[in-house]
Parts: C-alpha cells; sequence; structure tokens
C-alpha cells in the first residue's frame, strides 16, 4: 500500500482506485456487510461502486444506477479525465443525488448513510449517488398522544418521511427547513423547520447556535438535544415541548415556533414551549369551543389534583381536622384506627406503591400488563386495607391522584407533577397547610422565572398578554382567533383575513 495509506487519519482520497479500495476496507475492518462491486465503467475505466448491504435501494441500484455505467455508450474521441467525468455525470448516470467526495471522514459519513459511492481510478474523488433505501416503521397512530377526532397518523424513525407528513399540512414555500449533523460517532441528521415569514429571527439564530454548541459523540433520542438546549437545567418543568403529531407540530410552526427534528426517533422538539402549551391537545381544535374549554378546564384541575391531593389529605387529617364535616372526620378517624403509621408514611407507602407498579408497566411485556394491573390495583389495595396498613381513604385519594396524572396530555409535566407531589407531601408533614401554601409560592416565583429561548414561561398571564389567554384556559371559537400568540414574538400577527371594519371577511356565494 501507498505511503500515504499507512496513517488512518488520511483526509484525502489517493489516485489509485486499488489503495482507496484497500484504505476503505482497513477501516472498516473488512465487515460482510461492505459490498464493494469493481467493474469497468463504460467499458473502458477501471472503477467501483460501493455501498453497505442493507442501507441502500437495491432496485434502484441494479435497475438503473449500476446498468447505466456499464453500458455501451458512445464516447467519441473524447479521453480527457474532466471531460469524461462530465459526459459520466451529465449524460450517462441516471441519478438525481449526486455529490462530489474528495474526503475520507465525509466518504464513510455518506457510505454509513446508506448512500452508493462510485470511485475511480486515477480520480483522488469520489461520488455519492443517492439510494437510500432502509426499512423504516411504516406510519401508524401515536401511541403516546392518541385522540378520539383528528388525525391518526404520526411520525416514524425516518427524518425524511417526517419532513414530508409536515410539508403535506404546509404547502407554503415559506417552510424553511435548516440540515445539521451532531455527533462525532452517530453523524445524526437534524432539521431545524419553521415558517420563514412568521418564525422570530432572534429565536431562530439562537436555536442554531446551541444546536452548533453540541459537541457530543452521538445523538440517538431527541432528549439528547432537548437536553443541551434548554434555558435551566436547574428546573423539573419541561421546557422544551415534543410531540409525534404532525398536525401538532404544523399547528405549532403556524403559531411562528420553531420545531427540531431529530433522525432515528418519531418525537419532534418544539420551542419556544410555554407552560400553557403542555395543557393543549390536538383535539382541542378539531371539537367546539365549548367542548375544547371544558376539556381544558379538567386538565387545569386535575393537575392540580395530581399536585396537591395527597399533601390536602395529609395537612388535614394531621393538622387541621376541624375543617372537616363531622361525620366524615369520625369515618376518616375509625379507618384510621388499625393503622399504625402516620399519614404521611401511609402516603408515602402507597405513592411510591403506585410508581413502582407504573414503572413495571412500561417495561413489563404487553401480553402480562393486564394482570399486572388489576393486581396492582385491586388486590395488593385490598390487601392492604384488609392487613390494617393503610386505610381506605388514602387508597381512595392515591387512586384518584394517579388518574388525574393521567389526564395532562404531555407526559413531561405529568412526571414533573409526581416529583413535586412529594415534595408538597414531605411540607405538609412539617407544617400542615402552611407548608402546602408555602410550597405553592415557591413553585410559582420558580415557574415564573423561567424562560424558554427567552420567552417568559408563564406567558401570557405574567408578563400579562390579554389578547393570547384566548387560546389559554379556554378556547374562543375560530371565527374570533384572527391572531397568533405575540407571546412568540412573531410579526406577522393575523391569522384570519379582516375586511376594513375589523371583522371575519366573508366571501360572496355565486
Amino acid at each position: 500500500m501507498a505511503e500515504a495509506l499507512e496513517t488512518e487519519e488520511r483526509q484525502h482520497l489517493a489516485e489509485s482506485l486499488r489503495d482507496n479500495i484497500e484504505y476503505i476496507r482497513e477501516t472498516m475492518g473488512n465487515c460482510q456487510d461492505l459490498i464493494i462491486k469493481e467493474f469497468q465503467c463504460l467499458k473502458r475505466w477501471p472503477a467501483a461502486l460501493i455501498y453497505i448491504d442493507g442501507l441502500i435501494d437495491k432496485q434502484l441500484l441494479h435497475g438503473s444506477i449500476f446498468p447505466s455505467l456499464i453500458s455501451e455508450q458512445e464516447f467519441d474521441e473524447r479521453t480527457d479525465g474532466d471531460e469524461f467525468i462530465h459526459y459520466l455525470l451529465h449524460e450517462v448516470l441516471i441519478a438525481g443525488d449526486v455529490h462530489r467526495i474528495d474526503a475520507m471522514d465525509r466518504l464513510f459519513t455518506d457510505l454509513l448513510s446508506g448512500n452508493v459511492l462510485l470511485l475511480l481510478d486515477g480520480r483522488p474523488e469520489a461520488w455519492k449517488i443517492g439510494a437510500v433505501g432502509r426499512e423504516d416503521r411504516n406510519i401508524t397512530e401515536p401511541q403516546s398522544q392518541s385522540v378520539v377526532r383528528g388525525p391518526m397518523e404520526g411520525f416514524n424513525e425516518n427524518l425524511r418521511t417526517n419532513i414530508t407528513l409536515v410539508r403535506r399540512r404546509i404547502k407554503d414555500p415559506s417552510l424553511w427547513i435548516e440540515s445539521r449533523e451532531i455527533g462525532r460517532v452517530s453523524k445524526t441528521d437534524i432539521a431545524v423547520m419553521y415558517i420563514k415569514n412568521l418564525a422570530d429571527p432572534e429565536i431562530v439564530a439562537e436555536v442554531g447556535r446551541r444546536l452548533d454548541k453540541i459537541d457530543i459523540d452521538a445523538v440517538l433520542e431527541s432528549g439528547y438535544i432537548e437536553e443541551f438546549i434548554q434555558d435551566t437545567r436547574r428546573t423539573v418543568f419541561p421546557t422544551v415541548y415534543n410531540s409525534e403529531r404532525p398536525d401538532t407540530i404544523a399547528g405549532a410552526l403556524l403559531e411562528g415556533r420553531i420545531a427540531i427534528l431529530v433522525d432515528g426517533t418519531p418525537f419532534v422538539l418544539v420551542v419556544p414551549a410555554l407552560f400553557v402549551h403542555f395543557f393543549q391537545s390536538a383535539e382541542d381544535y378539531y371539537q367546539r369551543a365549548d367542548i375544547s374549554t371544558l376539556l381544558r378546564l379538567i386538565r387545569y384541575l386535575s393537575f392540580f389534583i395530581a399536585m396537591l391531593a395527597p399533601s390536602f389529605y395529609i395537612a388535614i387529617s394531621t393538622f387541621h381536622q376541624e375543617m372537616l364535616p363531622t361525620r366524615l372526620l369520625i369515618s376518616i378517624a375509625a379507618q384510621r384506627e388499625g393503622v399504625p403509621f402516620p399519614a404521611f408514611i401511609e402516603a408515602l407507602l402507597m405513592e411510591l406503591t403506585y410508581e413502582i407498579l407504573r414503572e413495571a408497566g412500561v417495561r413489563i411485556p404487553k401480553t402480562v400488563g393486564q394482570a399486572v394491573s388489576i393486581v396492582g390495583t385491586l388486590v395488593i389495595g385490598q390487601a392492604a386495607v384488609d392487613a390494617g396498613v393503610v386505610s381506605a381513604a388514602m387508597v381512595i385519594i392515591v387512586s384518584i391522584t394517579a388518574i388525574s396524572s393521567y389526564v395532562i396530555p404531555e407526559n413531561g409535566l405529568s412526571i414533573s407533577v409526581r416529583i413535586i407531589r412529594f415534595g408538597l407531601m414531605a411540607l405538609a408533614a412539617s407544617f400542615g397547610l402552611y407548608g402546602v401554601l408555602i410550597g405553592l409560592i415557591m413553585v410559582t416565583i420558580h415557574l415564573t422565572g423561567l424562560r424558554s429561548f427567552g420567552v417568559p414561561y408563564m406567558s401570557p398571564f405574567g408578563p400579562y398578554i390579554g389578547n393570547d389567554l384566548k387560546d389559554t384556559l379556554y378556547r374562543t371559537p375560530w371565527p374570533f382567533m384572527r391572531t397568533r400568540p405575540k407571546s412568540n414574538g412573531i410579526s406577522n400577527l393575523m391569522r384570519q383575513g379582516i375586511d376594513n371594519t375589523g371583522k371575519p371577511s366573508r366571501r360572496k356565494r355565486g
């Protein structure tokens, strides 16, 4: 092998086809799925096609690319290398995505991304031919954000498929996509998607700066990106929204927000993400406004129940028994008569038991998941009450708390509530309702200090933006939602057309 190939860190290709092939084989350990097909290009030039078996579209390779390269095309008297390459790429090769490569690191990246490489003898360069054809999961119904009414398709693990699903809903040339490659080893493709005339240019630039600062060996899921780009890590609340629904991402883009798509995962990130966004469901915009408002209010109520129910029970049963009606107080006292633990320990045991059952339900096979849930909710709960370990009232409190946590549409916020709940339980056991109040004040102060890419997390409540309240605790009917949220810092606020009276414009019939 030539001296230029002796070092493993070689940057450029050699002119010798044999040297390049041997170097590629050595670098990849002569792996079995590395296919190198040597042939005479146009019956006159030694060449080789290199690809990874299983990553390319073999039908495209054997049906179009390879036959065109070995065909007996007339080449006239042209013998110059540059003229031959121009003739080969523009008149012979049947492929739409062809790019020149002159660096070894770029060659291996394109090879392992599922492209076919064309090498010619005597040319210190290669050509990438786009022929990606890996097997991907079909487009199916979203598992984590299901709806009763609305589209039933979700993202999969293919970046190009996910981009297409969004483009099908936003057919506008202003939908821009900026591509990046993050991960020294994984070389993961990242796509930043936004609508040019809606997204705040400063936020778009900030997203790019934060992504460019990421220096890690591999990015295997969008959660890697989320932790790198969030404004602060000293919070349990999510400041980056994620969804596996194309309609949800399209709706966010139409509000001037920015989507970050990561190859290999169906979960797409959205920034900026405000507190109110985590209570919104895609179904809210497909139902009537009155139904959507009711469901949204139920979500907010469930949020407070999931966070405060055990704390209130501990505080009232331990310090403020006078707040309960006499009959209810007597009933609870009779239930707790044989319980050997204070209310805090009782609640802690039940909450930890529920968290264990919840985690087990996620990890165990689906075929036995139903049996475990029945055992956990019925057998263990009833046995604990009969054994006098916990009271029946505590089982009710923990059950309604668990059910309420599932009402929150976004799983990240649900997990945050679960974490805060234990802290509030400790404060309730120490100081009663005063401790719960102190905890709520601390949580509120913390929330008002958070930012998501510079946007106040509690907007439009604080700072107060009255015009944006139409899609927060309630949702106004679509004819009245003429403007987009100002919180995102967009300049084009008009969502619907208006006439000179300020009312929605109406087209004449006929």
